[in-house]
């Protein structure tokens, strides 16, 4: 009985070792993304920035020159056009039916 309880016991343990060695392998490496910025930005010329500010720009423009999408519907040829649909009509007043009547239970 002892020895049944101790190797429950050691592989309890063993568990428990490889359940933290995973827990912390996988914290470790997002750790690692703590937002240290590789490429400072601070040493950017003048001239740089103003490169940079004439590509977005000229980016902007293309982006405003571009024509809106059309409606693609390649079956519109074939499809028949939109038949318009009829109104509801009321049902006669001479048809209303007293459906409590035909059930039995008394007209209030």
């Amino acid at each position: 009985m002892t020895r049944i309880r101790l190797s429950a016991m050691a592989a309890v343990a063993v568990f428990a070792a490889a359940a933290a060695m995973f827990a912390g392998a996988t914290v470790k490496p997002a750790h690692a993304q703590s937002g240290v910025n590789l490429m400072p930005d601070n040493d950017i010329t003048s001239e740089e920035k103003a490169r940079r500010k004439q590509v977005e720009d000229a980016y902007r423009a293309k982006l405003r020159a571009i024509p809106d999408a059309k409606d693609n519907d390649p079956w519109g040829g074939v499809r028949s056009p939109a038949k318009p649909t009829a109104k509801a009509t009321p049902a006669p007043a001479g048809r209303n039916v007293d459906w409590g009547a035909l059930n039995g239970s008394p007209k209030r």
